[in-house]
């Protein structure tokens, strides 16, 4: 059967009919390639690559030029998946024309479906000022990486009355202003599913129980490639890890035995060919 692709309006039919959405981040082409063909609904293009791909101690320091390039090859991998470009600290905090400008750099240039972005009902007013232009946002609340300091590191955020029901209406301050689907980050499940039923938009979990309407994972914690730390959230389904550098080591060890390359890795040549040398 011919895969069609994922549009916000398929994903909006989901919620409504409560089938449950996926999603999953990628940052490079095979990557892309192979979540594509997993079926799965949404790709992030998360900073997170920040810290997985490029090696950096948080997501702060993840750039416009780093994202766009990521998003590039990510696009060039996926046909199917609905594709969102995560925008990068400070690529949207300090004007509202920086914002819209940015956000049209990962419709333009990296050829992104959407932009998300984090931030509660502080960043409702820019949510709306890039959707009134005509780019499709997903919003982001509860722990917000790229703000973690200011939350007191990486902790589970909503758990007091007064936080939840501030994270209640960021969720519908975000809805108001255009954005069309929302991830929600370490809080407890009870309030996520309590602003997935209030909400028409879709909620996207991770870490924030099974009430959400979809679910998402970083690619590397999921297939084990990421070794700092593992989220209590994560499920690992694979430790490829382990398999990676059994399979290097081998490598190394054929090398210098000298098995390999064999003789079906090798190229001949014509032996009276090869005397004219």
């Amino acid at each position: 059967m011919n895969r069609q692709k994922i549009t916000i309006a398929e994903l909006h039919r989901k919620k409504q009919n409560k089938e449950k959405i996926t999603m999953m981040t990628a940052y490079d082409y095979p990557t892309a390639s192979l979540v594509d063909q997993a079926g799965i609904d949404t790709i992030l293009v998360g900073d997170s690559l920040g810290m997985v791909v490029l090696g950096y101690d948080s997501t702060v320091p993840v750039t416009m030029d780093e994202m766009i390039h990521h998003c590039k090859a990510v696009g060039r991998g996926a046909k199917h998946s609905f594709i969102i470009g995560d925008m990068p600290f400070m690529s949207y905090h300090s004007s509202v024309e920086k914002a819209i400008e940015n956000a049209g750099r990962f419709i333009k240039e990296a050829g992104c479906d959407s932009v998300k972005l984090e931030g509660g009902s502080e960043m409702a007013h820019v949510v709306k000022a890039i959707v009134d232009v005509g780019i499709p946002v997903c919003a982001h609340i509860g722990l917000t990486p790229q703000t973690a300091t200011k939350l007191s590191g990486f902790k589970v955020q909503g758990k007091d009355a007064e936080s939840a029901k501030a994270l209640v209406q960021s969720a519908r301050d975000l809805e108001q202003a255009g954005a069309f689907m929302i991830v929600m980050e370490c809080i407890p499940d009870i309030l996520a599913s309590k602003i997935t039923q209030e909400l028409k938009i879709p909620t996207i979990g991770i870490g924030a129980g099974k009430g959400c309407d979809g679910q998402v994972l970083v690619y590397h914690d999921l297939v084990g490639l990421f070794e700092r730390f593992t989220p209590k959230f994560v499920k690992q389904y694979i430790n490829l890890s382990p398999q990676i550098k059994e399979a290097l080591a081998q490598f190394k060890k054929e090398v210098e035995e000298g098995t390999f390359p064999g003789p079906e890795h090798t190229f001949s040549m014509n032996p009276e060919e090869a005397k004219k040398i």
